[in-house]
């Protein structure tokens, strides 16, 4: 089974007052096609920085990202934009939907930033939906629709592209437990039949039973615990 995202020995370091700070410390991870891993540790960790590097927002001061096995470093402003929008899902706290699109439009708008064929997005678009069962609520404003339904149409955006490797930051935080697991089983269930990898950042151990595998960043390292 192929590592879809792999890290490679990655280090970030930063001045701070005149003294050299290392927030991530030679950090290594591989994420296999089909894992769902989840990332835990303290607030200060490094969390943030660990999801903007491995989503391609952020340059590491050492080390390398590999997406699909091609490495991600030293490249322009403009093709770490490509990457992220063809190669990266990201699914936040909030669901950051655009209030004045329907849900069919949210998923829609990310099908015509990457030029995709027209029908090739809506035939897209309506397996999504189908799978995350709001097929009904396709035509929906965003204040229409529940925070759990919310969240579900930001699983379905994020996978719109296909991408190989999924991001979640703390997606559950602002659920109850019940719509919380919802929406992380639908995340495992999703990359498991997309083949693709997915990293989620939580303090919610109520989801944890749902992951392969559950990581704590500390002292700049991801350690796995019993």
């Amino acid at each position: 089974m192929r590592n879809r995202l792999e890290l490679q020995e990655i280090t970030r370091t930063f001045e701070d007052g005149g003294t050299q700070r290392t927030i991530l410390n030679q950090l290594s991870l591989e994420v296999a096609e089909g894992e769902l891993v989840a990332v835990m540790g303290p607030s200060g960790s490094g969390k943030s920085t660990f999801l903007s590097i491995a989503g391609a927002l952020l340059e590491p001061t050492s080390g390398h990202v590999l997406l699909d096995g091609e490495s991600i470093g030293g490249k322009s402003k403009q093709e770490r934009s490509e990457i992220r929008l063809r190669k990266i899902g990201f699914i936040f706290q909030s669901a950051n939907l655009i209030p004045y699109l329907k849900v069919e439009e949210q998923l829609m708008l990310v099908a015509m930033l990457a030029e995709m064929d027209k029908a090739k997005a809506l035939k897209r678009v309506r397996e999504l939906l189908d799978k995350i069962g709001l097929s009904h609520r396709r035509k929906a404003y965003p204040e229409k629709l529940s925070g759990g339904e919310r969240q579900r149409v930001a699983i379905a955006r994020a996978l719109m592209n296909d991408p190989a490797v999924l991001f979640a930051d703390e997606p559950t935080a602002s659920l109850d437990a019940a719509r919380g697991l919802d929406v992380v089983s639908m995340i495992a269930k999703q990359v498991k039949d997309q083949g693709a990898s997915a990293v989620m950042v939580t303090h919610d151990d109520r989801v944890l039973q749902l992951c392969d595998r559950v990581l704590y960043l500390e002292n700049g390292k991801l350690n796995r615990q019993a």
